[in-house]
């Protein structure tokens, strides 16, 4: 990719492989991985894929997309509060506005206690964007859910 572009805190991503759309999405420079909140993780071993349950809405927790992908890797992955754990990871392409479409690494995990249900990491970043830390949305428009920031 031979221009990065311009990205601000937050941006609204869409996972097309796995049909999800509009994700508020923390930008998080400080962040290695990237993750996405799911709900009921389970791994089909022999088949190599994982299935999970994604949740569009923070305030209607009945509304979930369910979801399935290849298994990529597991990970001990280390929180923001300092607590390590295995996540199952999934590579899938990441779209952020309507012209930009790169594959990036993802972990699953239980993301409820955080105020955004992805987390853009920078390994995910790399040789991608820029980011503006006063600017949201730069690169993609707002989300029509609302932002629990």
């Amino acid at each position: 990719m031979s221009q990065k572009i311009m990205v601000g805190v937050v941006e609204s991503i869409a996972l097309p492989s796995l049909k999800l759309a509009n994700i508020a999405t923390r930008i998080d420079t400080g962040a290695k991985t990237s993750a996405l909140h799911v709900d009921h993780i389970v791994v089909d071993d022999a088949q190599r894929i994982v299935h999970f349950e994604f949740h569009p809405d923070f305030h209607d927790i009945k509304k979930t997309i369910k979801c399935s992908a290849p298994l990529h890797d597991r990970r001990w992955i280390k929180s923001s509060n300092g607590e390590r754990e295995q996540r199952c990871v999934i590579k899938t392409q990441a779209t952020l506005g309507a012209s930009l479409s790169w594959d990036i690494e993802i972990t699953l995990t239980d993301r409820s206690s955080m105020n955004h249900l992805m987390l853009l990491g920078r390994e995910a970043m790399e040789g991608v964007v820029i980011v503006d830390p006063e600017a949201h949305f730069l690169a993609s428009e707002r989300s029509p859910e609302p932002d629990p920031e």
